[in-house]
């Protein structure tokens, strides 16, 4: 009876039941999400770091690195950074993107899809400059496509939507920018040879995910049971992080697609599929508010509505040039971009050289506090309920430009009529 078993394990049914598992594998880890799917499960991960108290940022973490190098170069007495700066790994929003890199380096080795990539010299440049835009835009903004667009929304500020009407004109220009630099520019535009993996490391790619995945785990276990009040803290970040990479890279969910296909291709997706994350979190959202579990005002830039608007044309300009925005460019860097290394190394250093100048011409302030509804010279904490007198009329407003631009993007989709090259 046992050499039965044995024998039928071996045979069509144990190769049928083996195949089972590997076709679950590639469903799940090797197959493209869905963009829809990526954003509800995006709205989710930061709908649990609001329980916790905390919102999701890129810029401020870049913002961090900049200041690093900056210091390390000699610029941080003319830039008044601080005479000691918080390391990269206990900096929460520093934390959440290496943690984000590394959930999507995880995704990427899990598919069997990690490869570096090399592209084109003048594609460098693009890089350089687009990152450049970037670290302005998001220093106007007080904050990128996530921090000045995406989690201002959900947090019912009308900042997000200044910075998303920015970022859909500055999308619309850097287009048209860079259409003419295809045109007139010949230089360094041949790609480099295609670096081949071989099969042989390629083949220990899954092993090495699941290796990270667990690594992961254990990391954020220890420091979230660790004695040290900060580091426990920091654990939910680890793995808040963390999954967001590997949920951007499974879904290929990026913002600077979502603005910029509508005016490129008329594809209209990636863009629905961001809507629809804002959709399902704005009113979620709101009860965190109404039952107190976080202060809304921790995420709301002082930048309503001149430093939004401002901020998100440039950025937006950039993220053309750059491939990607922040938290896009990220999750591409752990894919192998090489382009994208560099536009975040651009993004971080220009965000803190601006950050440290405007600090010092008094456009933003120097420390953001609770005390107080802050205000700048660039705009102010905008707050829907309170400008509304209430949360109807918050969600109300949320909405019908939610549904003023699904009604723009739908009707470009049948129509090709705001495609711009």
């Amino acid at each position: 009876m046992d050499s039965a078993i044995a024998q039928d394990a071996s045979g069509p049914r144990g190769l049928a039941w083996l195949a089972g598992f590997k076709a679950d594998y590639e469903a799940v880890l090797v197959e493209g999400w869905s963009p829809y799917l990526g954003s509800i499960l995006l709205v989710l991960v930061i709908l649990g770091l609001m329980v916790s108290g905390l919102f999701w940022g890129v810029f401020g973490g870049l913002k961090l690195w900049g200041d690093w190098f900056n210091d390390l170069i000699g610029l941080g007495r003319a830039l008044d950074l601080p005479e000691a700066l918080e390391g990269p790994l206990l900096h929460r929003m520093s934390l959440m993107n290496i943690t984000l890199v590394l959930g999507a380096f995880c995704a990427a080795l899990l598919s069997r899809q990690f490869q570096v990539s090399r592209p084109p010299k003048l594609e460098y440049v693009w890089a350089a400059i687009g990152g450049s835009f970037m670290g302005l835009g998001a220093t106007l903004a007080g904050g990128c496509t996530t921090g000045g667009f995406f989690t201002p929304l959900l947090h019912s500020s009308p900042a997000g939507w200044a910075m998303w009407a920015g970022l859909l004109l500055g999308a619309a220009i850097g287009l048209k920018l860079l259409s003419w630099t295809l045109e007139h520019i010949d230089w360094g535009m041949q790609a480099p040879p295609t670096l081949n993996t071989p099969a042989s490391i390629a083949s220990l790619y899954p092993w090495l995910g699941f290796g990270l995945v667990l690594a992961t785990i254990a990391w954020a276990a220890g420091w979230t049971y660790s004695e040290n009040e900060k580091l426990a803290a920091r654990g939910v970040v680890v793995l808040a992080g963390f999954a967001m990479g590997f949920i951007m890279h499974r879904s290929r969910l990026c913002f600077a697609r979502a603005f910029r296909e509508p005016f490129m291709t008329a594809e209209g997706d990636m863009t629905k599929a961001i809507m629809l994350g804002l959709a399902v979190g704005i009113p979620l959202a709101s009860l965190l508010f109404r039952n107190k579990l976080i202060d809304p005002y921790i995420a709301i830039p002082a930048t309503f509505w001149v430093g939004s608007l401002l901020g998100g044309l440039v950025f937006g300009i950039g993220m053309i040039f750059a491939g990607g925005c922040a938290s896009g460019s990220l999750w591409r860097m752990g894919e192998g971009h090489l382009k994208l290394w560099v536009a975040v190394f651009f993004f971080a250093w220009s965000g803190s050289i601006a950050s440290g100048l405007l600090k010092q011409t008094g456009l933003i302030v120097k420390e953001m506090t609770l005390e107080e509804i802050e205000e700048t010279r660039l705009g102010f904490q905008a707050y829907f309920p309170v400008m509304l007198d209430g949360w109807g009329w918050a969600l109300l407003a949320s909405g019908g430009v939610l549904l003023l631009w699904y009604a723009l993007v739908r009707y470009n989709e049948s129509t090709e009529k705001f495609t711009l090259i």
